[in-house]
C-alpha cells in the first residue's frame, strides 16, 4: 500500500526534528568529557551552550520566513550542512571561542532552522484534519532523539572519546540530507495534491496569502496579551527542559556519583514516557480545552523539578524513575496545546510565524537557566538551588496557563 505523501513528508520530517534534537541536546553527555580532555572550566562550556540556546529559538522565526521564501527543502539541506560542519570541526578545536563558534553558532543556527516550527508547518499546510496529533508525533522526535542517540553516544563517548561522538553526529547530518531532497516539498499543491483531510469543497479555491514577516508578525504579536502569555510560559518550559534537564542532568548526577551512561540511560526513560505523553497530548488537544492541558502538564512539571534533588544519588531508585516519568509525560506535551492556541488566536500561516517567536522565547528560557544554572554549581558547589528555582518557575507557569482565553474544542477541531 502507498503511504499518502503527507505522511512520507511528515515521517522524513520526524527524523529530521529527531536528529536535531539528538544533536542538539547531545553535548550534555560531552561537557564533563570536553572539560577534562582540555581542561576549561564549567562556565567556558556554559557559555557555547547559551549561545546555542538562543541560536537554536532565535533563529526559529526567521527560518519560516525563509521556508516561506526559498522554500522548506533548501532550507532544511542547508540547516543539516551547517550541523553537520559544526559537529564536524569541533574534533580538531583547542580554544573556548572555537566551541562556540562551532557548537554555538553553527549547530545553534542549524538545529533551530529545523525546530519545532518546522513541525508546526508541515502540520498546518500538509493536514486539515488531526493537525494536534501530527504535531504531537513530530514532537515526540526530540524525546525519540535523546532515546535513541543519547545512551548510544554517552557510550561511544565512554569507548572512545567525544571526538568520535561529535563526529559520528555529522556524518549522520550528512546521511539526511538526500531523503529530504527526495520526499519533502514546500505545499501539496507543488505535487498537485490537497493537504491530507482536504476535499474540493474545503480546499481553498487560490493559494493562501503569504505570512507576514517575522518582525512584522512580532510587531503584531506584541499587541496581544495571549502572546505574551504563551511567550512567558514557554520560556519557563525551555527553562525547565532544555536549559536545566538536557544540559545540567547528566553533569549534575555526576556529583552525586552516577555515571554518564546511566544517567542518559534516565534520559531514555524520559524519551520513551515522552513518546506517549506528546502523542497523547496530541490527541487531547483535538479535544479538550488547550490552556487546561498546560496547566496540568507545567503543575506536573514543577512537582518533579522540586523532589528531583531530594532523590538523586549514585543509583537508580524507584522514586528516581516516576520523577522520570513525569519528567517525561509533559516534556514536548506542551507543545501541541501551544501551536494550537497560536493557530487559533493568529491564523494558520501566521499562527506559525508566531510560534516561531513563541518557541525562540522557548529557547531563550532555556540559554538563561543553562548559563543560571551553571553558575549556581559554580558558586554553591551543587545543584539544588537551581532544580528549586526552576521547579517554582513551572508551578508559576501553571497559574499563568489560567489566564489564557478558553479555547472549545469544536474551535480547535474546526
Amino acid at each position: 500500500m502507498r503511504i499518502p505523501r503527507a505522511w512520507a513528508v511528515v515521517i522524513v520530517t520526524f527524523f529530521v526534528l529527531l536528529a536535531a534534537a539528538a544533536f542538539r541536546s547531545s553535548f550534555g553527555v560531552m561537557i564533563v568529557p570536553i572539560e577534562a580532555d582540555l581542561g576549561w572550566p564549567r562556565t567556558a562550556t556554559s557559555v557555547a551552550v547559551s549561545v546555542n540556546l538562543v541560536l537554536y529559538g532565535v533563529t526559529a522565526p526567521f527560518a519560516t520566513a525563509l521556508m516561506e521564501r526559498f522554500g522548506v527543502r533548501p532550507v532544511v539541506v542547508a540547516a543539516l550542512g551547517l550541523i553537520a560542519a559544526g559537529t564536524g570541526l569541533t574534533v580538531v578545536m583547542s580554544q573556548p571561542w572555537q566551541l562556540v563558534l562551532l557548537w554555538g553558532v553553527l549547530v545553534g543556527l542549524g538545529t533551530g532552522a529545523t525546530a519545532l516550527v518546522l513541525g508546526a508547518l508541515i502540520a498546518n499546510r500538509w493536514f486539515v484534519s488531526g493537525r494536534g496529533l501530527v504535531v504531537g508525533i513530530l514532537g515526540t522526535a526530540f524525546a525519540t532523539g535523546q532515546l535513541l542517540f543519547l545512551p548510544a553516544l554517552a557510550a561511544v563517548v565512554g569507548q572512545h572519546g567525544w571526538r568520535w561522538a561529535s563526529g559520528l553526529i555529522a556524518v549522520l547530518s550528512m546521511a539526511l540530507i538526500p531523503f529530504v531532497v527526495l520526499v519533502v516539498r514546500n505545499r501539496p499543491s507543488d505535487v498537485g495534491q490537497l493537504p491530507y483531510g482536504a476535499t474540493s469543497a474545503t480546499a481553498p479555491a487560490a493559494p493562501a496569502a503569504a505570512p507576514p514577516g517575522a518582525l512584522r508578525a512580532l510587531r503584531s504579536a506584541l499587541r496581544s496579551r495571549v502572546f505574551w502569555l504563551l511567550a512567558g510560559t514557554f520560556f519557563v518550559c525551555g527553562w525547565t527542559t532544555n536549559g536545566i534537564i538536557s544540559t545540567h542532568f547528566v553533569p549534575a548526577v555526576h556529583d552525586h556519583g552516577m555515571g554518564a551512561t546511566t544517567a542518559a540511560g534516565l534520559l531514555a526513560v524520559v524519551g520513551v514516557c515522552d513518546i506517549v505523553g506528546t502523542i497523547g497530548s496530541g490527541w487531547l488537544t483535538d479535544r479538550v480545552d488547550p490552556r487546561l492541558l498546560l496547566v496540568a502538564y507545567y503543575g506536573l512539571r514543577g512537582v518533579a523539578l522540586i523532589a528531583l534533588p531530594v532523590i538523586l544519588g549514585p543509583h537508580v531508585d524507584p522514586p528516581l524513575i516516576v520523577v522520570m516519568i513525569l519528567f517525561g509525560l509533559d516534556w514536548v506535551a506542551t507543545v501541541p496545546p501551544t501551536v494550537t492556541l497560536c493557530r487559533v488566536g493568529f491564523g494558520v500561516d501566521a499562527g506559525a510565524v508566531v510560534f516561531g517567536w513563541v518557541f525562540a522565547a522557548h529557547m531563550v528560557g532555556a540559554a538563561v537557566a543553562a548559563a543560571a544554572s551553571g553558575a549556581i554549581r559554580a558558586v554553591s558547589g551543587d545543584y539544588l538551588l537551581a532544580w528549586l528555582l526552576a521547579g517554582a518557575l513551572a508551578l508559576a507557569a501553571a497559574g499563568a496557563c489560567l489566564l489564557l482565553p478558553r479555547v472549545r474544542p469544536a474551535v480547535v477541531t474546526a
